[in-house]
């Protein structure tokens, strides 16, 4: 036979085949097969591709046995299926390619998610007809043409970002959650990496509010304002209160607005315990970062090209 139409051999069939092939050569006594086959489930292995160590489920080690057993020939039986679209793309057509690079090069900012949920509503505003490609498919596509996601070089360190910094390394940091709900909230305001005009022509950064429930990962009420202040502050947390009650703790930053005596009388009078982070430390306020990544990576990113961008776009509901 021409060696030229030999398929290679499947390393994934001789290495299971090396596993079971000892049950299939001597098979074991009546009522003893469990036994052997949980033994094998215990043993340590050489992964065929990694060469790395692991370990193998009964489950799985039962299911290689039988296909061995029961099939004339074992190593065929226990190879690996090929998919019959291995090497194409059926979902990906050219056109599909072009369109995700258009919103590349027009946002590259974007992360793999964000380029998969666009992509996926243009197919399905212009062509219900064309099947949406997965997640894995669109990333797998990006990452083969080098369109990663591009980021802004982070501004030089001042010295209480470089102490915070090495009290991070220097410290053991363990993540905790609350064990019911409303027992503490997170609050933080956080600056819009895009700039609104208002009436009058004149530009602003606006700044989030949230505040999320620490149990439940609940918004208990998220809003855009022009300022930073105590009055807006104390505004937000007003809504959030006429929407979920009263927490029994409240976690904050050291910012003026939250330290502010009247904000911190007005906890006190309410029953609720104010508690803050360190400075310069947000991963003690990580459920509220992760909470401004996901803001800045999918919606914000999707509104760079609305103009003008102004605050009661932000705030659909006309709250102010």
């Amino acid at each position: 036979m021409n060696s030229k139409n030999q398929c290679p051999v499947d390393k994934w069939a001789l290495f299971r085949f090396s596993v079971v092939g000892g049950l299939l050569a001597n098979p074991p006594a009546k009522g003893e097969l469990r036994k052997e086959l949980e033994r094998l489930s215990h043993q340590i292995y050489t992964h065929p591709i990694t060469d790395e160590s692991t370990v193998f489920h009964f489950s799985t080690i039962e299911s290689w046995y039988y296909k061995a057993k029961n099939a004339q020939d074992p190593i065929i039986a226990l190879g690996r299926k090929v998919r019959s679209d291995y090497g194409g793309s059926i979902v990906f057509t050219l056109e599909l390619i072009r369109i995700l690079g258009r919103q590349y090069r027009t946002y590259p900012g974007w992360s793999y998610q964000l380029h998969a949920d666009n992509l996926a509503a243009q197919i399905q505003e212009n062509n219900d007809s064309v099947k949406i490609p997965s997640y894995a498919s669109v990333r797998r596509r990006m990452v083969e043409r080098g369109w990663t996601k591009k980021t802004f070089p982070k501004k030089n360190q001042t010295a209480g970002m470089k102490a915070a910094a090495q009290r991070f390394e220097s410290h053991e940091i363990r993540g905790y959650e609350t064990e019911y709900v409303h027992s503490l909230w997170h609050l933080d305001f956080h600056v819009c990496s895009l700039r609104v005009v208002d009436a009058d022509g004149h530009w602003h950064t606006p700044k989030a509010l949230c505040i999320l429930d620490d149990h439940s990962r609940l918004c208990c009420h998220i809003q855009w304002y022009l300022g930073e202040t105590t009055q807006d502050l104390i505004h937000g947390l007003t809504q959030a209160f006429f929407k979920r009650g009263l927490p029994r703790a409240l976690m904050t930053d050291k910012g003026a607005a939250v330290t502010a005596h009247e904000f911190c009388n007005g906890l006190k009078k309410s029953g609720i315990l104010h508690e803050t982070t360190l400075p310069y430390s947000p991963y003690q306020n990580g459920k509220q970062e992760a909470f401004w990544g996901t803001l800045e990576g999918r919606l914000i990113a999707m509104l760079t090209r609305v103009d003008p961008l102004t605050l009661e776009y932000l705030n659909p509901k006309g709250e102010s």
